[in-house]
């Protein structure tokens, strides 16, 4: 317990704010991520469905997955905007010393995003007035620049966690940049796939869980049939393939971070047959309560052999690795997101059983529960990630080059928790308005297919096929007119 006062007294007074502020607009950014990563993929999937079997119902949801796609990245330009000014302003030591090393990451994310929110005003431009086929062939570079987006931020956060493509002279700063070294560093190619499956996953369980929602409310028809179908898919199929990939990066962090490893799995001592503990809390004496210990796992698990040996914490000076409190929320993190992902496969393998057997959906009402839930326990994955790949490379900032304390702003803490409490306020309103959106969104198109159900004309465009003609307007009614300019005569080869 003293040896933790001693390093927190030891900090700056305002790396706490500091760390606090970017903790939290990265926490809010990272709800975001999935949908603004894998949506366009999801959605083009859907749209070619549409054109290839002539399907109308799966090219109005694409229309409307585009629409969100397009509200959704509005909301990422104002948390990333944020994110980018928070480098700066929080971290000048680590910008300052490093930028020119790792930089190119966001530089590579800055294109990227430019590029991206072109391909979106094509893509949502595109919806009645090109062709379907020259529509659907301009989207599809839109994933691709969502993987290039994502590329870049992997990029910088991979050399953070395993710095190379450098030396240093003689006052200990960079020189000599191999800017290829510095983007494909060890961990590169583990957390990118990890983290790009990851999105497909989250994203795929997110949309399909509003149309499970709508099931269990009586909504048995084909368009929340669809809607929950082909995203489900999407994620049940990258299931098992991501929790592969989490074995395979966390054998990699064994290798090449196993400090982080040791906080990830409180382990205090080097040792060979080291046990497991789910769950449980790491004592800065190295004593462990609670969690169920399973003997021998760890190290089986770390090396498929129990007489592998595991790097402890104790390895270190106590002032190079995490505290025990620091190493217990890496460890309950990641342990969540291993149950997370472990639940969700078994709900996979159940849609999967069901599918290959009986070639239709799952009827149990759990199964739906289960599937509506588990867009929220993907996102709650995603968070669980992110804290314990930040929380175990404590205390650097760049693995074992440069400290948090080193590369925090000099500016009064003061300021930077009035700073904290506005950001707080400017997200409270920033996401409550992106909620307030979603819904609209979604009376008006529910309101539009009760009025095309009933036979009568709609007001929303999004009563008639994307490609299609528009409705005629009634005696007396109001031109379709939502996000469409004028009334466009259709169009050669829409169907």
């Amino acid at each position: 317990m003293h040896t933790t006062v001693t390093l927190l007294a030891d900090a700056p007074a305002q790396m706490l704010p500091a760390r606090s502020l970017m903790a939290f607009t990265l926490a809010s950014h990272i709800i975001l991520v999935p949908m603004g990563v894998a949506l366009p993929f999801i959605t083009l999937v859907m749209h070619y469905r549409g054109l290839r079997r002539d399907d109308p119902t799966a090219l109005l949801l694409a229309r409307r997955w585009s629409a969100v796609m397009a509200v959704q990245f509005a909301i990422g330009v104002v948390t990333g905007t944020v994110l980018s000014f928070e480098f700066g302003l929080l971290w000048p030591g680590l910008m300052g010393r490093w930028g020119d090393v790792f930089g190119i990451g966001f530089g590579i994310e800055a294109w990227a995003f430019f590029l991206e929110a072109v391909l979106i005003a094509i893509y949502l431009y595109g919806w009645r007035r090109l062709k379907p086929r020259t529509h659907f062939l301009l989207g599809l570079p839109l994933p691709a620049a969502a993987l290039l987006g994502a590329f870049g931020i992997l990029a910088a956060n991979s050399w953070m966690n395993t710095p190379q493509g450098f030396t240093l002279d003689s006052e200990g700063k960079p020189t000599d940049v191999n800017i290829w070294k510095a983007i494909f560093t060890p961990m590169f190619g583990p957390q990118y796939w990890h983290f790009v499956v990851a999105m497909l996953v989250t994203a795929g369980y997110v949309v399909a869980g509003v149309y499970a929602v709508g099931w269990l409310r009586g909504r048995r028809d084909r368009y929340h049939r669809l809607g929950f179908t082909v995203p489900f898919t999407i994620a049940a199929v990258a299931t098992p393939v991501q929790f592969i990939l989490g074995d395979a990066i966390a054998r990699s962090v064994f290798h090449k971070q196993p400090v982080k490893f040791a906080a990830m799995e409180i382990v205090w001592n080097t040792d060979t047959h080291v046990a497991e503990y789910l769950f449980g809390r790491l004592h800065p004496d190295g004593s462990i309560s609670g969690g169920i210990k399973i003997p021998q796992l760890d190290s089986i698990l770390a090396g498929f052999s129990p007489d592998t040996k595991v790097t402890g914490l104790t390895s270190v000076p106590a002032d190079q690795r995490p505290t025990a409190t620091q190493a217990t929320i890496a460890h309950w993190a990641f342990d969540l997101m291993v149950v997370i992902g472990s639940v969700l496969v078994l709900l996979a393998l159940w849609y999967g059983l069901v599918w290959l057997r009986q070639r239709r959906l799952p009827e149990s009402k759990w199964f739906y529960r289960g599937a509506a839930c588990a867009g929220v326990a993907s996102v709650v994955a995603v968070e669980c990630g992110w804290i314990a790949t930040e929380v175990g490379r404590q205390p650097w900032i760049v693995y074992q080059n440069m400290r948090v304390a080193d590369a925090v702003t000099s500016t009064r803490s003061t300021g930077l928790w009035i700073m904290f409490g506005l950001v707080v306020v400017v997200y409270v309103f920033v996401f409550g308005s992106f909620l307030a959106v979603l819904l609209k969104m979604r009376t008006r198109w529910r309101l539009a297919d009760e009025q095309q159900a009933a036979g009568r004309p709609g007001e929303a465009p999004e009563t008639d096929t994307p490609y299609g003609p528009r409705s005629p307007v009634p005696a007396g009614g109001t031109p379709a007119s939502s996000g469409d300019s004028g009334s466009a005569p259709p169009r050669e080869g829409r169907s």
